[in-house]
């Protein structure tokens, strides 16, 4: 991780004319920012895509940078409007889902598999803002200032959203649970 003296010095570099400053901060971000693309695209590709592009994007307007908040919130808010105009433009697919053989790992783990894939199944109901409120604040572990910076909403805003998408969360559940049982 990038202290923020030495992530300003390195966008000094930049702001200065030096290119190679620039490939240090994508090697620090482009696994996170890939992360928050694929999350909202479901498609590695298009997600490898639309993160190269939210990278030029912020190389291109990195004059603009105010610095009263970190590049990496700037430039994850770039990614997830980028992953969402991509998003935008395609119609949704279904995603296909990989089955494992099992047979050799213990109840527990396929208890758990199953809690996993329920939870994911419940969130793929969710909105994609909801959706990203909700991995970034539980599980990515960004302060609500951070996930209220990136998502571009005020506290309150935010607040309430990650309230309702929690709610939400916890009704799908319910039915796919209730599903779940009803075919055992």
């Amino acid at each position: 991780m990038i202290s923020l003296q030495e992530e300003n010095k390195l966008i000094d570099r930049i702001l200065a004319g030096k290119q190679e400053p620039y490939a240090r901060l994508v090697e620090n971000y482009q696994r996170f920012a890939f992360t928050i693309a694929l999350k909202i695209l479901n498609n590695r590709p298009e997600a490898e895509e639309a993160t190269q592009d939210a990278f030029i994007k912020a190389f291109h307007y990195l004059k603009n940078f105010n610095r009263k908040a970190r590049f990496s919130t700037w430039l994850y808010r770039i990614v997830f409007n980028t992953a969402v105009s991509y998003k935008r433009k395609k119609r949704p697919v279904l995603s296909s889902i990989e089955h494992h053989d099992r047979a050799d790992e213990p109840e527990q783990s396929l208890e758990k598999d199953d809690k996993q894939a329920f939870v994911l199944k419940a969130m793929d109901k969710l909105n994609e803002a909801d959706r990203l409120a909700i991995q970034l604040y539980y599980i990515k572990e960004f302060s609500m200032d951070e996930v209220a910076e990136l998502m571009g909403q005020n506290m309150n805003t935010l607040k309430v959203r990650i309230h309702r998408a929690r709610q939400r969360l916890a009704d799908e559940l319910r039915k796919i649970l209730k599903e779940e049982a009803l075919t055992l």
